[in-house]
Protein backbone atom coordinates (compact mmCIF):
# COMPACT_ATOMS: atom_id res chain seq x y z
CA UNK A 1 0.00 0.00 0.00
CA UNK A 2 2.93 2.29 0.89
CA UNK A 3 4.82 1.67 -2.41
CA UNK A 4 1.67 2.49 -4.12
CA UNK A 5 1.45 5.82 -2.25
CA UNK A 6 5.01 6.66 -2.90
CA UNK A 7 4.22 6.02 -6.57
CA UNK A 8 1.60 8.37 -6.86
CA UNK A 9 3.30 10.86 -4.79
CA UNK A 10 5.81 10.76 -7.66
CA UNK A 11 3.70 10.95 -10.60
CA UNK A 12 1.67 13.34 -9.46
CA UNK A 13 4.76 15.76 -8.07
CA UNK A 14 6.44 15.22 -11.70
CA UNK A 15 3.13 16.39 -13.39
CA UNK A 16 3.27 19.37 -11.02
CA UNK A 17 7.02 20.16 -12.00
CA UNK A 18 6.19 20.01 -15.45
CA UNK A 19 3.32 21.98 -15.84
CA UNK A 20 4.45 24.65 -12.95
CA UNK A 21 5.55 28.30 -14.19
CA UNK A 22 6.63 29.24 -10.95
CA UNK A 23 10.39 28.56 -9.73
CA UNK A 24 9.35 28.21 -6.22
CA UNK A 25 7.18 25.53 -6.77
CA UNK A 26 9.25 23.87 -9.03
CA UNK A 27 11.64 23.44 -6.18
CA UNK A 28 8.56 22.16 -3.58
CA UNK A 29 7.62 19.45 -6.60
CA UNK A 30 11.27 18.48 -7.04
CA UNK A 31 11.70 17.77 -2.74
CA UNK A 32 8.26 15.92 -3.28
CA UNK A 33 9.31 13.30 -5.79
CA UNK A 34 12.71 13.19 -3.84
CA UNK A 35 10.81 12.24 -0.49
CA UNK A 36 8.36 10.01 -2.79
CA UNK A 37 11.58 7.98 -3.63
CA UNK A 38 12.62 7.81 -0.33
CA UNK A 39 9.50 6.10 0.82
CA UNK A 40 9.41 3.90 -1.81
CA UNK A 41 12.92 2.23 -1.09
CA UNK A 42 12.26 2.26 2.86
CA UNK A 43 8.92 0.90 2.07
CA UNK A 44 10.49 -2.21 -0.15
CA UNK A 45 12.83 -3.27 2.37
CA UNK A 46 10.02 -2.84 5.25
CA UNK A 47 9.48 -6.31 7.06
CA UNK A 48 7.24 -7.14 10.03
CA UNK A 49 8.62 -8.74 13.34
CA UNK A 50 12.40 -7.50 13.03
CA UNK A 51 14.49 -5.67 15.42
CA UNK A 52 17.11 -2.78 14.89
CA UNK A 53 20.62 -4.36 14.87
CA UNK A 54 21.57 -2.38 17.85
CA UNK A 55 22.03 -3.66 21.57
CA UNK A 56 20.64 -7.00 21.00
CA UNK A 57 21.53 -10.73 21.10
CA UNK A 58 23.48 -11.32 17.45
CA UNK A 59 23.12 -15.01 17.48
CA UNK A 60 19.73 -15.29 15.45
CA UNK A 61 20.43 -13.10 12.43
CA UNK A 62 17.01 -14.19 10.67
CA UNK A 63 15.01 -11.69 12.37
CA UNK A 64 17.42 -8.69 12.20
CA UNK A 65 16.94 -5.55 10.34
CA UNK A 66 19.28 -4.84 7.51
CA UNK A 67 20.91 -1.36 8.42
CA UNK A 68 22.27 -0.35 4.49
CA UNK A 69 18.71 0.37 2.94
CA UNK A 70 18.64 2.77 6.07
CA UNK A 71 22.01 4.51 5.75
CA UNK A 72 21.54 4.82 2.40
CA UNK A 73 17.89 6.59 2.39
CA UNK A 74 19.87 9.26 5.24
CA UNK A 75 22.31 9.60 2.99
CA UNK A 76 19.83 10.11 0.38
CA UNK A 77 17.99 12.64 2.85
CA UNK A 78 21.70 14.79 3.41
CA UNK A 79 22.19 15.11 -0.20
CA UNK A 80 18.85 16.23 -0.80
CA UNK A 81 18.84 19.02 1.71
CA UNK A 82 22.28 20.54 0.31
CA UNK A 83 20.69 20.36 -3.54
CA UNK A 84 17.82 21.93 -2.19
CA UNK A 85 19.37 24.41 -0.33
CA UNK A 86 21.48 25.40 -3.79
CA UNK A 87 18.69 25.49 -5.44
CA UNK A 88 16.93 28.20 -3.27
CA UNK A 89 20.23 30.18 -3.43
CA UNK A 90 20.11 30.10 -6.77
CA UNK A 91 16.47 31.07 -6.66
CA UNK A 92 17.16 33.95 -4.57
CA UNK A 93 20.43 34.86 -6.66
CA UNK A 94 17.87 35.13 -9.67
CA UNK A 95 15.04 36.98 -8.09
CA UNK A 96 17.33 39.76 -7.09
CA UNK A 97 18.93 39.86 -10.55
CA UNK A 98 15.31 40.49 -13.02
CA UNK A 99 12.62 40.24 -10.00
CA UNK A 100 10.45 37.50 -11.47
CA UNK A 101 10.26 34.20 -10.25
CA UNK A 102 8.36 32.93 -13.45
CA UNK A 103 10.11 29.89 -15.61
CA UNK A 104 8.63 32.00 -18.71
CA UNK A 105 9.10 35.76 -18.04
CA UNK A 106 12.70 34.55 -16.69
CA UNK A 107 13.60 33.18 -20.11
CA UNK A 108 12.67 36.24 -21.69
CA UNK A 109 14.68 38.67 -19.30
CA UNK A 110 17.46 36.25 -19.09
CA UNK A 111 17.33 36.73 -23.30
CA UNK A 112 16.83 40.50 -23.18
CA UNK A 113 19.92 40.37 -20.76
CA UNK A 114 21.83 38.30 -22.73
CA UNK A 115 21.20 40.53 -26.01
CA UNK A 116 22.23 43.50 -23.70
CA UNK A 117 25.04 42.51 -22.71
CA UNK A 118 26.24 41.55 -26.37
CA UNK A 119 25.27 45.00 -27.56
CA UNK A 120 27.62 46.92 -24.97
CA UNK A 121 31.02 44.77 -26.28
Amino acid sequence: MINIIAILMFFISFFGLITSHSMIKSIVFTVLMESAVILFFLSLGFQSGIIPPIGVNLENLEHVADPLPQALMITAIIIGVAVTTIKITILMSFFRKFKTTDWDEARILSHHHEEDENNND
